[in-house]
């Protein structure tokens, strides 16, 4: 099996406090001890990048906080797609270019697990692809969940998303791996 790694939406505009309280502050530092291995073994490597259509976003284009984290930043020979949606393959020719290089296995890491990760893991797995989730380089925010029918419900803390997502994932679209497991089991 020809795996690669797909870093998703690790941005500096992940680092806005409007997103609000984040778990995991090591998620980058894991995805780029991924990113380092998948070099060093000349795996492929796709880097993507969410462009918002929405003009107060961190995220949109006329805002810096596109541009990807210098620890993670894309090589040269490693294609970056941009997305204007959760999925990393609606609207970008990511699919196309796993399958022209024959790529049948994914390493997903980056931001937030319960939005694009999340989305971008059941898309591949619907896709075929055979999915690995680096749990410890991916990251949630907390969510204070606003509903008519339910307003006792308190902040959802970040933690509790990323585990619930985490746990929903797991077994059905992919295998949540640890950044050190992923790395023992590709050497």
């Amino acid at each position: 099996m020809t795996r690669a790694l797909l870093l998703i939406d690790i941005q500096e505009g992940m680092d806005s406090p409007e997103w609000g309280s984040r778990n995991n502050l090591d998620a980058e530092h894991n995805a780029s001890r991924l990113l380092s291995h998948f070099r060093q073994t000349h795996a492929d490597v796709c880097h993507v990048r969410h462009l918002s259509t929405n003009p107060d976003s961190p995220l949109h284009p006329s805002r810096a906080g596109t541009s990807i984290k210098a620890e993670v930043a894309p090589m040269q020979q490693e294609p970056v797609f941009h997305k204007h949606t959760n999925s990393a393959f609606i609207g970008t020719a990511l699919e196309e270019y796993l399958k022209q290089q024959r790529i049948t296995g994914l390493v997903i890491a980056g931001l937030s697990t319960p939005q694009c990760i999340s989305t971008s893991v059941r898309m591949a797995a619907n896709l075929g692809f055979d999915v690995w989730l680096a749990h410890d380089a991916c990251a949630a925010f907390a969510h204070h969940a606003i509903f008519d029918w339910a307003p006792h419900i308190p902040t959802l803390s970040a933690q509790d998303i990323h585990n619930a997502e985490v746990s929903m994932l797991h077994g059905e679209f992919c295998r949540a791996r640890s950044t050190q497991a992923i790395i023992r089991a590709m050497t």
